[in-house]
């Protein structure tokens, strides 16, 4: 897997919708960034994680992953200025979602 820890950041910007977070570096390489939105303030670092892990196999692969982790599916929305915003597959409630994704990428986090 590629590693793109030096050369991609994840940053983050709070508003009155919640936080959002996106990658920064990915375009160099010609690839998307990506960006997820509206998270509660609580997940912020678990979602920072996430997005590092998904830039490190979109940096690899070349691909957005069907999947974070094996059996927890993302689906990508492609937002107005290119970037792939991570949503959930259909009919999952979102903040569902988020919970699910950190809690099978970080079990460690139920502590």
């Amino acid at each position: 897997m590629a590693d793109v820890t030096s050369e991609v950041r994840v940053v983050g910007a709070e508003s009155r919708d919640g936080l959002t977070l996106r990658t920064v570096g990915l375009a160099a390489r010609g690839l998307p960034e990506l960006r997820a939105e509206a998270l509660p303030p609580y997940l912020g670092d678990g979602w920072a994680r996430v997005l590092g892990a998904l830039a490190r196999r979109l940096a690899a692969t070349g691909e957005p992953p069907a999947e974070v982790a094996p059996g927890v599916g993302i689906r990508f929305a492609e937002a107005g200025d290119g970037a792939l915003v991570a949503v959930p597959p259909p009919g999952r409630d979102e903040g569902e979602w988020r919970r699910d994704v950190l809690l099978r990428l970080f079990p460690e986090a139920r502590s």
